[in-house]
C-alpha cells in the first residue's frame, strides 16, 4: 500500500494535502469528504482498512482545516461554492492524475460530506461511476428529526449564523459543533437545515433539480445512537434523489465494537468498511416523516 501526500491547488489560491492510501491493484478509488470541522488526518483509519480491501481512497480536506492554507476570519470567508466548485474539482483532478485511467471512481463522505457529496454527484454526473457513499449522514432539515430535537433546532439554526456573522467565523471549538467554521458556510448550511432545500449563494445550479435527476447507486450507513444523522434525516436526504437505487445499514454498539455514535466509528472502521463494501440490499428511499 502507498501512502501519498499530494499537493493541490485549487484556482482562486487555496491549497491543501490530498492524504491518499493507494493499494497495489486497486479496484476502484473513492474520494472522502470529512464531516464539518473535521481534518482529513482523522479519517486515517477508514482510507487504510478500505485500502486493504482493494479500494484506493483520497481523503479530501475542507478549506479552512488540517493541511489548508486558509483559516475562516472576518477578513476570509467562503461558502459551498467555493467548496463545490471551486476545491472539490481539484482534489478529483489530482485524484485522476494518480490512477490508470477508467478506475470506477466513488465519491462519499461523513455527515456535512455526505450532504456536499450527493450535491457534488448531482453536479456532475460523468465524472463518477454513479455510486455515492453515506456515513452517519443526513439533510439538516429540522423537520425530518425526532422530537424533542425538532423543538429546539430552529433556534439553534438561527443562532449559529448570526454568532458567525458576530464574530467573523464560527467559533465551533468552544461551541463543540464543528471547528473554526466560515460564515458563508454556516449561512449555507442553516439556510437548508431551515428550508429542508439545498441551495448557496454564488451555485448557479439548480441543486433541487439536480439531485431529483440523479440515479446513483447509494450504500449508506447509519449509527444507533447518532442523534446528529438520525434514520429521518438520512431519509429525507434519500428523497431528493427518488431514482437512486439506496441500499441503508445500521449499526449498533455490538456490531461497531464501540458505542455507534456520530464520531466513535472513526477509531475502529471496520464494521463500516464492510457495510460499504457489502452488495446492494433492500432499495429504500423513503421520504421521513413530518
Amino acid at each position: 500500500m502507498q501512502a501519498r501526500e499530494l499537493p493541490v491547488d485549487a484556482s482562486d489560491g487555496h491549497s491543501w494535502q490530498l492524504l491518499a492510501r493507494i493499494p497495489e491493484q486497486p479496484v476502484a478509488s473513492v474520494l472522502w469528504l470529512p464531516a464539518l470541522g473535521v481534518a482529513a488526518r482523522h479519517y486515517l483509519p477508514l482510507a487504510e482498512s478500505l485500502a486493504a480491501r482493494g479500494i484506493a481512497v483520497f481523503l479530501h480536506e475542507w478549506r479552512g482545516h488540517g493541511s489548508s492554507n486558509l483559516r475562516a476570519s472576518r477578513k476570509c470567508n467562503w461558502g459551498y461554492a467555493e467548496l463545490l466548485e471551486a476545491d472539490l474539482p481539484a482534489s478529483e483532478a489530482a485524484l485522476a492524475a494518480a490512477l490508470p485511467d477508467g478506475l470506477p471512481t466513488i465519491i462519499g463522505g461523513h455527515s456535512l460530506g455526505g450532504q456536499l457529496a450527493s450535491c457534488r454527484i448531482a453536479m456532475t454526473p460523468a465524472q463518477h461511476d454513479r455510486r455515492l457513499w453515506l456515513v452517519g449522514s443526513g439533510a439538516p432539515y429540522w423537520r425530518a428529526f425526532p422530537t424533542p430535537s425538532r423543538w429546539y433546532l430552529p433556534l439553534a439554526y438561527r443562532f449559529l449564523p448570526w454568532l458567525a456573522n458576530l464574530n467573523g467565523a464560527l467559533p465551533g471549538r468552544r461551541l463543540g459543533f464543528g471547528g473554526r467554521e466560515a460564515r458563508g458556510v454556516i449561512d449555507d448550511w442553516s439556510r437548508t437545515a431551515i428550508s429542508g432545500r439545498y441551495a448557496a449563494k454564488g451555485i448557479d445550479t439548480d441543486l433541487e433539480a439536480a439531485l431529483a435527476a440523479s440515479a446513483p447507486r447509494i450504500q449508506a450507513v447509519l449509527f444507533a445512537h447518532d442523534w446528529l444523522a438520525p434514520e429521518s434525516s438520512l431519509r429525507f436526504l434519500l428523497a431528493k434523489m427518488p431514482c437512486a437505487a439506496a441500499s441503508v445499514s445500521t449499526l449498533d454498539d455490538t456490531m461497531l465494537g464501540s458505542r455507534a455514535d456520530h464520531f466513535e466509528w472513526m477509531k475502529q472502521p471496520g464494521a463500516v468498511v464492510d457495510a460499504l463494501l457489502r452488495p446492494p440490499g433492500k432499495v429504500s428511499a423513503t421520504p421521513a416523516a413530518g
